[in-house]
């Protein structure tokens, strides 16, 4: 229905509500304020208050990963875009679908330069796969049912549309209804073939696999795939989301470190690619190279990015005359109370014994997460999500999005456990508060060395030693950070455990509450 009384934001939240969006994650400023009212007349979308703006996209993106719909967020002009860049970035890489309405100034107010003036389209446009720039409230409708388009286009994308405020108050605003998410595009015959081929080559072949390749209901074609060919199956690091635990495949990633990674891949003579690049290291050292699979390595793409990953493997399968596998579940390891000083593989062992079914587990860790590996076969199953761009500050937004959209999926008592780190944990601790407001079953394990450890092993690759200054750069001993007391006063109970037997008691009461909590992992 038209009705050319309404207004621009009117239009907008009648738009988003017509194309599946159930849910606003906010930070919203002055310029938003009409936006906000229209939220308020409007009934059907629930809105999640984040205290910082990268809090806000951050959570965005983990009800993505849960849900696969597209949630909205908030911002308040280009600078409040600009604090939540990071997890935009991070989005971005994992794949995920949002559209963010930023707020902007009056477009007549913008000639004036006043304080908040920024070039907002510059900002939304580096950063975004797709951006409009609203400039009349007759409009607004059609323009958010194309951000909502791109946002949900193949397996997601990040989109942005501007809203000056004047378009937000103006009478006149017609509401759209979104055309339905362009689907993946279909494999393509000759790649199919190529791969085949690669496979029956008798050579060397690892597969590396991008996000929607490793569902979990592909595992068993994947299986087979590997048991008849004897191809070597790896997760790419750009996964977004991994099933894992009993009755998944046990997939080993590309690892982190460069010369690890090169030593993993160098048996290879053919990588084939599904749904991902071509593994490449996060940096370039001295010495190392920038793409990690052997130099004379052939390269051969089964599905691009934007291609249906299941529809590509299934081709593959009926062009080997391969059928799917049972995957053996090997049980529940029994696993004797562990005891003494915090370390990884301990710390793993106790972490996986309690996982529950079906939780859902954010990685931000580095030291303390290395002992995962092992033990993961054994857990129950669960979907574990990394923060796949690189940009530190991912891991509490990412769980309390993930949180919010295992509700709204009608999974409110499945739990999400962060593992996260110290140092990445200081750049977006708010989320707790939203945790808290919430009452989300986010159990955050926070590890607690007391420093940016991941560092001083990049110091060492570009061929130095830390001296004073640079050990101070990486030290967060001086004050020691008081986590329980942060969370405590974010409204989010908290407990310290300092050995190994602490944290399995902790994390036991954790487990049995319906709302939030922290537990400090003090070691090193």
């Amino acid at each position: 229905m038209i009705d050319n009384k309404q207004t621009g934001a009117e239009a907008l939240v009648r738009t988003l509500i017509a194309g599946g969006v159930d849910t606003c994650f906010a930070n919203p400023g002055t310029s938003e304020m009409h936006f906000v009212a229209a939220l308020d007349r409007i009934a059907g979308i629930r809105c999640v208050l984040g205290l910082q703006e990268n809090t806000v996209t951050g959570m965005a993106d983990g009800y993505f990963r849960v849900t696969g719909r597209p949630a909205a967020t908030l911002l308040h002009c280009g600078p409040g875009y600009a604090n939540g860049i990071a997890n935009i970035h991070n989005a971005r890489r994992a794949g995920s679908g949002m559209l963010n309405i930023v707020g902007d100034h009056a477009i007549s107010h913008v000639a004036f330069d006043s304080p908040l003036t920024s070039d907002v389209d510059a900002l939304v446009g580096s950063t975004s796969q797709w951006h409009s720039f609203g400039t009349e409230a007759g409009r607004i409708g059609i323009d958010a049912s194309r951000g909502l388009e791109a946002a949900g286009y193949a397996y997601g994308q990040v989109a942005s549309l501007v809203l000056p405020a004047n378009v937000s108050w103006s009478e006149g605003g017609v509401e759209a209804t979104p055309a339905p998410p362009r689907p993946p595009l279909q494999p393509d015959r000759k790649s199919v073939k190529d791969v085949a081929r690669a496979l029956r080559s008798g050579r060397r072949v690892v597969m590396i696999l991008g996000t929607p390749a490793v569902a979990a209901d592909l595992h068993p074609l994947l299986a087979g795939i590997a048991r008849d060919t004897g191809v070597s199956l790896m997760g790419s690091s750009t996964i977004a989301k991994i099933p894992r635990g009993r009755g998944r495949l046990a997939l080993q990633g590309v690892p982190y470190p460069v010369d690890d990674a090169v030593a993993t891949l160098a048996p290879y003579d053919i990588v084939v690619l599904v749904n991902c690049p071509p593994p490449t290291g996060f940096f370039l050292y001295p010495g190392r190279p920038s793409l990690l699979h052997r130099p004379d390595a052939d390269v051969v793409v089964l599905s691009r990015e934007d291609q249906d990953a299941a529809a590509s493997l299934e081709a593959l399968a009926r062009e080997l005359g391969v059928v799917a596998t049972e995957i053996a579940d090997p049980g529940m390891k029994e696993v004797a109370r562990l005891s003494g000083p915090i370390h990884p593989e301990g710390f793993a062992a106790v972490v996986a014994r309690q996982l529950p079914r079906d939780a859902i587990v954010v990685n931000e860790a580095l030291t303390l997460g290395r002992g995962f590996g092992a033990v993961m076969p054994y857990a129950a199953p669960c979907d574990w999500l990394t923060v796949t761009g690189g940009a530190i500050g991912g891991g509490m937004p990412l769980a309390t999005g993930a949180a919010i959209g295992a509700r709204a999926m009608g999974c409110s008592n499945r739990r999400v456990i962060t593992l996260q780190a110290d140092g990445s944990a200081a750049y977006t601790v708010q989320a707790l508060w939203t945790q808290a407001r919430e009452g989300l079953p986010v159990t955050t394990l926070l590890l607690n060395n007391r420093s940016y450890a991941i560092l001083l092993g990049e110091y060492a690759k570009v061929g130095a030693r830390p001296g004073k200054t640079a050990s101070d750069m990486m030290s967060l001993n001086r004050p020691a950070i008081d986590w329980c007391q942060i969370a405590r006063g974010f409204g989010v109970e908290s407990r310290a455990a300092t050995t190994l037997e602490e944290v399995d008691l902790a994390l036991s009461d954790a487990l049995s509450l319906q709302g939030p909590m922290l537990i400090d992992v003090q070691f090193g």
